[in-house]
């Protein structure tokens, strides 16, 4: 038989435990009498361009052209405004609260979501502009090419939205996704095979001013990414899949000078790209470092 334990109530346990009666004080209580230090006006230097929140945690909905056509994701959320020199600070709290109120009715990845948003936060907050920033991660149904096999793939993206009262909304996109690279010089030498590696390609364009990205942006950057590597990755393949990619990677070799080059030959020639910056990284099989290229681009 267990022995039982002489142990005092649960008050008297956390009091054993440092617990305190809560102090009375004086200060008042009620909302309308409080002190709002935010919005005391003076003189306080200088404005600032953006003051918010950051990783702001939410579930959201993404659309795609590619299956799953309606997905749940989770977006992680800056959400910021402006702030005039003579007020001393923002109400944070509001931020979420106008977040909140967008999830209730569907917060859709979306730029008119987003337009919507951020206009929305700037005249909550009574300043003249906001930006939002979200990074999620978007799933793809892809099928290997032999046998059709169907898995899922992720490319990770992220959206920002600038609104200013006077100019409008500027947006960006940012996406990484992942992609196979067979180098040339072991091809070149190499009697037989060449090794190849992963490489992770990361793409970020702006729209021209007064323009929208289509709606099926995150296809086209993805294929851009995609299509000029040596080959694509999949989530399943068996072995005439396997022999199918290997013998495409094979045919088409590339060092990570061709394939960010490729790349921002597409992105030029897409009339909705204002300008661009790409990054790409092979994680290389027979090297300790990576290969890395970098560049950007104004039209």
């Amino acid at each position: 038989m267990m022995n039982k334990l002489p142990l005092p109530s649960k008050i008297e346990r956390h009091r054993y435990f440092g617990s305190v009666d809560p102090i009375i004080g004086d200060k008042p209580t009620s909302k309308e009498n409080m002190k709002d230090l935010q919005n005391k006006e003076q003189d306080y230097f200088f404005k600032i361009e953006q003051v918010g929140v950051k990783n702001l945690t939410y579930p959201v909905l993404v659309s795609s052209t590619l299956a799953p056509f309606e997905q749940n994701s989770v977006g992680n959320f800056t959400l910021t405004t402006g702030l005039v020199r003579e007020q001393k600070g923002i109400n944070m709290s509001r931020l979420p609260e106008v977040l909140h109120e967008f999830y209730q009715e569907g917060l859709r990845m979306d730029f008119s979501t987003l337009k919507d948003l951020t206009k929305r936060l700037a005249e909550k907050m009574k300043q003249e502009s906001s930006t939002i920033h979200v990074v999620f991660p978007w799933f793809f149904e892809r099928k290997s090419p032999v046998m059709q096999l169907s898995g899922l793939m992720k490319a990770d993206v992220e959206l920002e939205v600038h609104y200013d009262a006077d100019e409008g909304w500027t947006e960006k996109v940012k996406m990484t996704a992942l992609t196979t690279t067979l180098c040339p010089c072991s091809k070149e030498i190499s009697e037989y095979s060449a090794h190849n590696q992963r490489g992770v390609v990361t793409v970020e364009v702006t729209t021209a001013p007064g323009e929208t990205f289509p709606h099926n942006f995150k296809e086209i950057l993805l294929d851009i990414m995609e299509s000029n590597a040596s080959a694509r990755l999949h989530p399943v393949l068996k072995r005439p899949d396997e022999k199918k990619v290997t013998e495409q990677a094979y045919e088409n070799p590339r060092f990570v000078e061709d394939l960010i080059r490729l790349i921002a030959t597409d992105l030029y020639l897409t009339d909705w790209v204002k300008s661009f910056k790409i990054e790409c990284r092979n994680e290389e099989s027979i090297h300790q470092h990576d290969a890395y290229a970098k560049m950007e681009f104004q039209k």
